[in-house]
């Protein structure tokens, strides 16, 4: 725990009060218990015990940093601030009131209380609803209700302007024991929302591109249940955007929007919706499967690029949220609050009577700071680039000072400008855009202001108008050209490997860049994430440092043929003209474990000798048994031959990858038709250490 932090006040439940069924509050939240059970059917074990002594004694500023030490996807998923983000956007009025269903520990009821004038919990674990309290003791508008969904549901009210479901509508037959579950369930939280009320859903696709690619499905933990249709069955069912609809329609619902959580509704970062699809090159960050190991039978993002291309994003989105209701005005957000808190904000694009325009958004007070510098920084700018023909996309901050708001500018990215270049491998035209981006930015260079953050996706291209529609890291001071368009080519080869096509030794030379000044920007780069980040771990890191595993199974499978071949043998036949592959056969399924191998051969009596290959690599073989028609072969050079070398009788160091014992069958008692049964031992080993095995052996004897 941090210290200096001021702890919120906390009032500790009794156990025997909270089984006593009256309802007691903590802090300023009210629980009921009215309807529980008396026993929680469902937990994640005892980790809930511990996230529970973290909201007693820790605030929510120490979330952060007590996920990156405890390295738990319980912990990680339970406390982490992305969470809110899947409803943070919506517009709840603080006059709303809101009904949460399964609010489980409280992530999602934090960011709820913050936006509604009551919100109203429902939960079946008692522990995890004092999780919930806890952390949002200090919040007087949430009342918690703990039981069966189907016990409470009577005594609710019918007047909510919002009801929410956040991974909750996928657990319908759980809570609604009738043929139709599902449509049921909707149509039971139709009876409680105003006319004008909206339903919100939050749920995995079942189809989503993650599952394709080799993640397991989120609740069974298997690999391809929901794509097969969960044949082992299971308390919870996923739906594509098509089975979600049927539903709709079988309920009466016409007035729905889907929006597309990315990378996925338990921790978005972005969410889209079919005013504001994903482009091609956005869907870069993959790799989220905290709480178990997965495959990676292709790169996503590629797949995602070809999915956007033939406009069937909906039905690959790993996610869904439904507005059941009035279609919000917002049609994208992206978030921003996984760096420090004075940064963290969410950029959104919206439809307003006047025409769409995007706003950047203050999350918190000390936010708002850095936000209220942007209309300076236009200023600025537009004094510096005047004439130059980069234009600043205009800034105007709300009355209250928590967001700044631009209008919408069409056009296409620097970024995918350049990125169709080079997938039409039209390198003349890359160079001419960069060469033209280094001209205006490089205008007015002796001006004491800088966008630090003119990167080529901050750039929007419409013919010959260029616009800048991000200036968030403007400075009051001069940064030379070179160094800001050095970052820009910086952060796009780092984020597409397919990038590295580019001729960097060119790009330097243009900028007139050694590898000193090379060294030396790099190590601003990084002061300058440290100082967005305040130096909390990225996703990624606190998902390595989980420990989960991403394994390639295109690699596995070339491992495990190479077993195979590892485990067969080869067989030549000589009938008096020597040794041909045409007169041999491999023998597979001969190994009894992984390095002893037991094998019959018949050989007719034209066979004069019988070469065995034990292995493809170089190995030590040890002969364990050698018979022809039940009888002993001796090993003598009369009967035996190899290429390899002789560490004792019977024994063998083969430093060649075609190691092969010849059996002079001729030399032994023959029959027409006859068996050569062999048993050895065999051991892979480098080139090198065969021939030290060797050696080692000559000395000895």
């Amino acid at each position: 725990m941090s210290e200096g932090i001021k702890r919120p006040q906390t009032i500790h439940l009794k156990e025997e009060e909270l089984l006593s069924g009256l309802p007691e509050k903590i802090g300023k939240v009210t629980l009921d218990y009215r309807f529980y059970p008396g026993e929680d059917l469902y937990s994640d074990g005892v980790v809930e015990e511990e996230i529970l002594n973290i909201v007693k004694d820790c605030s929510r500023v120490e979330y952060p940093s007590i996920i990156e030490e405890r390295k738990s996807w319980p912990i990680l998923y339970h406390l982490s601030p992305l969470r809110g983000n899947i409803v943070d956007w919506l517009p709840i009025k603080p006059t709303d009131k809101v009904l949460e269903i399964g609010s489980g520990c409280g992530a999602i009821t934090q960011k709820l209380s913050e936006k509604a004038g009551k919100v109203t919990c429902i939960e079946l674990s008692a522990r995890r609803s004092r999780i919930n309290a806890y952390r949002n003791q200090d919040k007087d508008n949430v009342e918690i209700h703990v039981g069966n969904f189907s016990d409470i549901e009577p005594t609710l009210a019918e007047d909510y302007d919002f009801a929410c479901m956040i991974g909750v509508f996928e657990y319908g037959k759980s809570y609604i024991h009738t043929k139709t579950p599902y449509e049921d369930f909707l149509k039971i939280m139709q009876k409680h929302v105003k006319n004008n009320g909206c339903i919100v859903i939050a749920i995995e696709n079942k189809f989503g591109l993650k599952y394709w690619a080799g993640c397991k499905e989120d609740h069974s933990g298997l690999y391809f249940d929901g794509l097969e249709g969960y044949p082992e069955g299971g308390s919870a069912r996923t739906f594509t955007r098509k089975g979600l609809e049927q539903i709709f329609k079988n309920c009466g619902v016409t007035d729905y929007s889907f929006y597309y959580p990315y990378p996925d509704y338990k921790l978005p970062t972005t969410i889209y919706s079919d005013r504001r699809l994903p482009r091609q090159g956005e869907l870069t960050d993959n790799m989220r499967n905290f709480d178990r190991d997965r495959m990676v039978l292709f790169h996503e993002k590629y797949v995602f690029d070809e999915v956007l291309s033939d406009h069937l994003f909906d039905i690959f989105s790993n996610s869904y949220l439904v507005v059941i209701g009035k279609q919000p005005d917002i049609n994208y957000v992206k978030y921003s609050n996984d760096r420090a808190g004075e940064y963290e904000l969410r950029t959104e694009i919206a439809d307003t009577p006047e025409g769409r325009v995007v706003r950047k958004v203050a999350l918190n007070e000390s936010a708002k700071e850095h936000i209220g510098r942007l209309a300076h920084f236009y200023e600025l700018l537009k004094e510096r680039y005047e004439g130059s023909g980069l234009s600043i996309n205009p800034c105007r901050l709300s009355k209250e000072g928590g967001y700044a708001e631009f209008p919408y500018e069409n056009g296409t990215t620097l970024e995918e400008l350049l990125d169709q270049c080079l997938k039409n491998e039209d390198m003349e035209e890359f160079y001419r855009l960069f060469d033209r981006y280094c001209e205006l930015i490089a205008y007015g260079e002796e001006k004491a202001v800088s966008d630090y953050d003119l990167i080529f996706a901050n750039i929007l291209v419409d013919g010959d108008k260029w616009t800048v529609i991000d200036y968030e890291w403007t400075v009051e001071k001069q940064i030379p050209f070179e160094e800001i368009a050095f970052r820009a080519v910086y952060c796009y080869v780092l984020e597409e490997e397919k990038r590295n096509k580019i001729n960097l030794d060119l790009i330097l030379n243009k900028l007139g860049i050694n590898q000193q000044r090379v060294e030396d920007y790099q190590e601003k780069e990084q002061a300058f994430q440290k100082q967005v980040t305040g130096k909390r771990m990225s996703m990624g890191e606190i998902r390595a440092a989980m420990g989960t595993y991403a394994v390639d199974p295109k690699m596995l499978m070339e491992r495990h043929l190479q077993k195979i071949l590892d485990q067969r043998i080869q067989v030549y036949f000589d009938r008096g003209n020597g040794f041909h592959e045409e007169d041999s056969v491999y023998l597979p399924d001969i190994y009894t474990d992984e390095n002893h191998l037991s094998v019959e051969i018949p050989l007719d009596g034209n066979v004069r000798n019988l070469r065995i290959d034990p292995a493809d690599r170089s190995c030590v073989v040890k002969l364990q048994e050698l018979k022809l028609n039940g009888s002993e072969i001796p090993i003598q050079k009369k009967y035996l031959e190899t290429n390899g070398k002789t560490i004792k009788n019977g024994c063998f160091a083969f430093a060649t990858a075609d190691p092969n014992i010849v059996i002079k069958v001729s030399q032994l008692p023959m029959t027409g038709e006859n068996i050569l049964s062999a048993r050895m031992e065999v051991s892979p080993v480098s080139g090198e250490l065969a021939e030290d095995i060797a050696g080692s052996a000559k000395k000895w004897f």
